[in-house]
């Protein structure tokens, strides 16, 4: 048995197991997962084989953010995953660490000392796309700030790639400058994340933009809990909550901002 830092190869190989499993991850998620904190990427081997993962991703002095935690079928109910669970937190410090888990598995993390803080609601629906600007490079530090000042922390190492356009991932903002959204196709639909915005009007007028910049029709949308009105809008445009998570924090949890209108990720935050 072995406990090793991933690899971005090896972070591309779990990514396809979470596809596997029905996560949907986007089609270029491994590049900026891993440039958030490469030593927040945790792989069990035997038999040099890899048979379950889990990332701890450090974004600040402050926050971490838990994620990706998967073992493959034929190696569960070993204790395999808490081994690496236990091993991977050390990673965070003292810090606090969030995340989105299956509400089910609540009690389980609740052992390892997080608390709920409420729960991300995935919202699924058809959206007529809109033009908006997209990001220019050297928006970037802008985009960080505004990122930061929604989320209650900072994660300018996750950002500098997140933000960069891909081939499958874009991001627009408000012609104003005041908030933005990122798109990004998946291996099903196109997922909207994060959304940042003064509030539900230019949220909406973002995802749109998010859908048109990567020639989607299809969103998906983690919506926090808080944002009832958010939700709403997009309950009145036919979309439908298709799964939720708990959010639970290991710390104090940091004290988002109004202009937090969606998650970027489930496994990152």
């Amino acid at each position: 048995m072995t406990i090793r830092c991933m690899t971005l190869a090896d972070v591309e190989t779990t990514l396809d197991w979470a596809a596997e499993e029905g996560w949907n991850p986007g089609l270029d998620d491994a590049v900026p997962f891993h440039a958030a904190d490469p030593g927040g990427f945790f792989l069990w081997e035997e038999d040099r084989a890899p048979v379950a993962a889990i990332s701890v991703v450090n974004h600040d002095p402050s926050m971490a953010f838990l994620g990706l935690y998967i073992c493959r079928p034929d190696f569960r109910g070993r204790g395999i995953g808490l081994k690496l669970w236990t091993e991977a937190l050390r990673h965070a410090g003292d810090r606090t660490v969030g995340l989105d888990g299956v509400a089910a598995q609540q009690a389980n993390y609740a052992r390892s000392g997080f608390r709920l803080a409420g729960a991300t609601l995935r919202m699924e629906g058809r959206l007529a796309g809109a033009a908006l600007p997209e990001a220019r490079p050297e928006q970037m530090e802008q985009l960080i700030a505004l990122d930061e000042a929604a989320n209650g922390y900072g994660r300018p190492a996750f950002l500098a790639e997140w933000l960069l356009p891909t081939a499958t991932r874009r991001t627009v903002m408000l012609e104003d400058g005041t908030g933005f959204a990122t798109a990004r196709l998946c291996r099903k639909g196109c997922k909207i994340g994060p959304v940042v915005a003064a509030d539900t009007a230019a949220a909406l007028l973002l995802i749109r933009g998010a859908v048109a910049s990567v020639g989607a029709d299809e969103a998906i949308v983690d919506v926090p809990d808080a944002n009832p009105a958010l939700i709403g809008a997009l309950q009145a445009e036919g979309f439908a909550e298709t799964f939720r998570t708990a959010r639970m924090y290991r710390g104090p949890a940091p004290q988002a901002g109004p202009t937090l209108q969606a998650t970027g990720t489930l496994e990152l935050g």
